[in-house]
């Protein structure tokens, strides 16, 4: 029997500096989001059209201190992770957060 797969993969640009904090263990939790995009010819007016999507990151441990270090708005990367969705209570009210828990990142601006 085959087994389930959780693994995502993107590529996209930083809309924000990552936000970094850490846990009362120590461990470093950085968050942050990136901007996709998708474009395509219209068929009827055969006008270009485009679509952004944001995708919700974590990263945790050592790789969230290397994304706080060396990540800013507009850096170019490559993120890779499991989707997952946790909820939250926030003001007495349940929240849902649906994010991408990262195993593996790579920069591609060139410097």
């Amino acid at each position: 029997m085959a087994r389930d797969l959780n693994q995502c993969q993107f590529i996209g640009r930083l809309g924000r500096d990552p936000e970094v904090k850490y846990l009362p263990s120590g461990v470093a939790v950085a968050n942050f989001s990136i901007a996709v995009g998708d474009s395509w010819k219209d068929k009827t007016t055969g006008e270009k059209q485009e679509k952004t999507e944001w995708i919700r990151l974590v990263a945790f441990d050592k790789l969230a201190d290397i994304v706080g270090k060396y990540l800013k708005k507009g850096s170019k990367v490559y993120v890779s992770g499991k989707f997952q969705t946790r909820t939250y209570d926030k003001d007495g009210q349940k929240h849902f957060a649906t994010e991408v828990v990262l195993s593996n990142m790579q920069m591609l601006d060139k410097k």
